[in-house]
């Protein structure tokens, strides 16, 4: 039986992959196109909240708008008119807004919207970029996905992209005595990058046995390259896990962000009691031994945590680690606490180049996600 787990593995072709072609995902804080937005109607993301939810939208396109293209989703021409008139009230500009009509299943594109990577500019070749198909699948969770995972086929339609269909290859071992090349299923929320190498994500995420299995049987090695072929990165740092009440289970975009090349933004929970407390510290043991793509360390910043936001008895994935760098500001989710302050007071720090700014976030977190989970960039 051991011999099956030595047994070779079925390849993918490198020359049809990003890396293969010299592409790799750029950094959030460059230069974007636009930024991907869905207009948001699924009622039971935030049951009793949709109206206030679409205001928190009008705020978020006012607020990117001036600075690149808001490209909106909207199902029909009906909801293009809801959404334009919101838009309208909230103060954003409309000739910045491209309607999209496409149906949806939900809203969080940074899960759904297309992923893009982009290659260089080299001698007379200009810069082009491209997208990645990562074949959602609701977090492995749900049954609501199959119009989402259409989206990044229809970007790369609309936008005239070349579109690359994310595989990977399984090792065989005693469980699945077949090796495979199959569909490789990731989230762009699941993922952090800083354009130079590094890539940021987490085991309870993607290396959890029986929880939300997104690639069944994949490896941490096996992910590792996966990473590479199709988002260009070759230093991998994995984290452990997550906040409670995040139900995809162990998204990054909650806890570490990259906020420069070299520096990163870590949430710490200072209340022992805290259900929160243990894992996050756990987290800070294992950042203490990352190394950059350079081979240097990481600047570590620590970002605090809102205190407990509950609906019900359900605990609300509240972080300010959800900020969304855009073009012309860093928008940061907000929640009625006295650490508001001093979250947009260490990111002002960090983000000396544009404005930092708070988003009132307590009724948009009830679906589980906040700014970041529902915005995507395009690059430029």
């Amino acid at each position: 039986m051991l011999r099956m787990l030595f047994m070779p593995q079925p390849k993918i072709a490198a020359a049809d992959t990003p890396f293969g072609l010299g592409y790799a995902m750029p950094a959030e804080w460059e230069p974007h196109a636009a930024t991907w937005l869905a207009w948001p109607h699924h009622e039971a993301d935030w049951p009793g909240k949709m109206e206030t939810v679409r205001w928190v939208y009008g705020e978020m396109a006012r607020k990117i708008a001036p600075g690149e293209t808001v490209c909106l989703l909207v199902r029909h021409p009906a909801e293009q008119k809801l959404a334009a008139s919101h838009l309208r009230h909230a103060g954003c500009d409309l000739s910045k807004v491209e309607f999209i009509v496409y149906p949806t299943n939900r809203g969080w594109m940074r899960d759904t919207g297309p992923v893009f990577v982009r290659k260089a500019e080299s001698g007379k070749r200009k810069a082009e970029t491209a997208i990645v198909h990562f074949h959602f699948n609701a977090w492995a969770k749900d049954n609501y996905w199959q119009k989402d995972r259409k989206i990044p086929e229809m970007a790369a339609r609309l936008l005239g992209k070349k579109l690359f269909h994310a595989e990977c290859s399984v090792a065989p071992s005693i469980r699945n005595p077949q090796s495979a090349i199959r569909n490789f299923v990731l989230e762009g929320g699941g993922i952090e990058v800083n354009g130079r190498g590094s890539l940021l994500t987490t085991e309870e995420c993607y290396l959890h046995p029986t929880i939300q299995v997104r690639n069944p049987g994949m490896r941490r090695a096996e992910y590792d390259k996966t990473f590479r072929e199709y988002l260009g990165v070759k230093n991998p740092l994995w984290l452990l896990k997550g906040p409670a009440g995040d139900d995809t289970h162990g998204h990054v975009d909650d806890i570490c962000r990259f906020v420069n090349r070299k520096t990163l933004v870590l949430i710490r929970e200072t209340n022992p009691r805290d259900i929160n407390y243990k894992p996050l510290a756990e987290n800070w043991e294992r950042v203490r031994d990352f190394r950059l793509e350079d081979g240097s360390r990481p600047e570590i910043v620590p970002l605090p945590m809102p205190a407990p936001l509950c609906f019900g008895d359900r605990r609300l994935p509240a972080s300010y680690a959800n900020f969304y760098i855009a073009n012309d500001c860093v928008i940061v989710p907000t929640f009625n606490d006295p650490n508001d302050r001093v979250a947009l007071g260490i990111l002002g720090e960090l983000f000396r180049d544009r404005p930092v700014v708070g988003i009132h976030a307590v009724d948009l977190v009830l679906g589980s996600g906040s700014l970041h989970c529902l915005t995507q960039q395009q690059p430029a």
